[in-house]
C-alpha cells in the first residue's frame, strides 16, 4: 500500500483536497477526527484524561469539554505533554487498525494537520502539502468560521512557515484561487503520481523518468531522510554522488542484518534495479524510487 501524507496551515484547504482524494478512491485516515473519537464518552481515554485533569474537563453531558480542557494545556507545555501522552498512543494505535485492515492495493492518505511541525514527513512514502498565502487563509478563517481576525492571525502565525512546508512537500498543491483549480490538480496528482506509485510498489518495479535535482537540497533532505528512517541502522548516513544518491551502512553488520535493511529500503519505495555484483547480499545494491516524480537512484554500500 501506499502511504501519503496530508497537511497544510488552517484555512489552507486542506480538507477540500482530502475529500477529493477519498472520492477518487483513498483511504482518509482524519487525524483530528481520531483525536475526538479516542477521548469520546464512554472511552478509556476520556477516562484517563479525567482521571489526570479532573471531572471539570467534562460538559454536562459527560463528554470532553475542550475548552476547558485546552485552557488547562495551551500554556503550560509540561500538562501538553501529558495530554499527548495518554492521547497519542491511542491515536497511533487506532491508526494502525485502520492501515492493517486495508486492501494491499490501497492508498493511504494521512491527514495530519501538525505534519511539517512534528517533523513527520519521513515515516511516509510522498507527503502533499496544500498551501495558500496568509492572507487568504486568514479570510476563509474570518468567513467561514465566524473567527476574530486578531485571533485568525494568531492561529496562522503559530504554526510552520510557508518555506518550511514548501520544504517538507514532495507535492505542492497552491489553493489561493477557486475550488475547482485546486481540483484539477488533486486528480492529475492520483491519475499521474498516486496510482502508479502504488503500482509499481506493488509490482516491485522501479518507475521511469528523468533523474531529480540533486542540487535541491529540500529534496535531498526529504529523500535521504525516508532512506535513513527506512534502514534503520545506527550510523548510517547519506550524501549525493552523481546523478543518485548513495546510503552508506556502517562496518560490522553482517549479511543478514544488510538485508534486513535492503528489504525495507524497498518498502520505503526504492525497489531494486540492479543486483549486487558478486557478493551474494545486498552489499552494493542499486534502488530507484517507484514514484513516477521523482525518480531518484540509490546504491546502498556496507
Amino acid at each position: 500500500m501506499l502511504r501519503v501524507g496530508l497537511t497544510g496551515g488552517t484555512g489552507a484547504g486542506k480538507t477540500t483536497v482530502a475529500s477529493r482524494l477519498r472520492d477518487l478512491g483513498a483511504i482518509v485516515i482524519d487525524a483530528d477526527a481520531l483525536a475526538r473519537e479516542v477521548v469520546a464518552p464512554g472511552s478509556e481515554g476520556l477516562a484517563a484524561v479525567v482521571e489526570e485533569f479532573g471531572a471539570g474537563v467534562l460538559s454536562g453531558d459527560g463528554a470532553l469539554d475542550r475548552p476547558a480542557l485546552a485552557a488547562l494545556v495551551f500554556a503550560d507545555a509540561g500538562r501538553r505533554q501529558v495530554l499527548e501522552r495518554i492521547t497519542h498512543p491511542r491515536i497511533a494505535a487506532r491508526t494502525a487498525e485502520i492501515m492493517v485492515a486495508a486492501a494491499q492495493d490501497a492508498i493511504i492518505v494521512h491527514d495530519v494537520p501538525l505534519l511539517v511541525e512534528k517533523h513527520m514527513g519521513a515515516g511516509y512514502h510522498l507527503v502533499i502539502v496544500v498551501t495558500a498565502d496568509a492572507q487568504t487563509r486568514v479570510r476563509r478563517l474570518v468567513r467561514s468560521r465566524g473567527m476574530d481576525e486578531d485571533d485568525a492571525w494568531s492561529r496562522v502565525r503559530a504554526q510552520a512557515t510557508d518555506d518550511e512546508r514548501r520544504a517538507a512537500a514532495d507535492v505542492l498543491l497552491d489553493n489561493r484561487g477557486e475550488p475547482d483549480a485546486v481540483l484539477a490538480d488533486v486528480d492529475r496528482v492520483w491519475h499521474e503520481r498516486l496510482v502508479p506509485f502504488e503500482a509499481n510498489m506493488r509490482g516491485r518495479r522501479p518507475a521511469e523518468g528523468p533523474a531529480p535535482d540533486l542540487s535541491d537540497a529540500a529534496l535531498v533532505q526529504r529523500l535521504s531522510e525516508r532512506l535513513l528512517r527506512a534502514a534503520d541502522v545506527p550510523g548510517a548516513w547519506v550524501d549525493v554522488q552523481g546523478d543518485g544518491l548513495r546510503l552508506h551502512l556502517p562496518e560490522g553488520l553482517d549479511p543478514e542484518e544488510v538485508d534486513d535493511a535492503s528489504g525495507r529500503v524497498e518498502a520505503a519505495g526504492f525497489p531494486m534495479c540492479e543486483e549486487p555484483r558478486g557478493t551474494g547480499w545486498r552489499h552494493d545494491a542499486v534502488y530507484r524510487s517507484a514514484d513516477p516524480g521523482c525518480v531518484a537512484t540509490v546504491r546502498m554500500r556496507a
